[in-house]
């Protein structure tokens, strides 16, 4: 039964390898490819998110140290 799953899942990891490197028939790229291209954009928007994270988390704190 093990070797069964084994099986089960190295096909699924190959047809996830496979569609995430098929190129799109629209523009030629594919899903690894666009995120290569996006990833700039989304690295700008999680630096952002975690400078708030980190200005929240220090508000907090300090309110927490004024209440003691």
């Amino acid at each position: 039964m093990s070797l069964l799953k084994y099986i089960a899942i190295g096909a699924a990891v190959a047809y996830g390898i496979s569609y995430a490197v098929k190129k799109n028939e629209d523009n030629g790229k594919s899903l690894i490819d666009e995120l290569a291209d996006k990833a700039p954009d989304l690295v700008d928007k999680l630096k952002e998110y975690a400078k708030d994270a980190i200005e929240q988390v220090s508000e907090r704190a300090k309110e927490a140290k004024q209440s003691f």
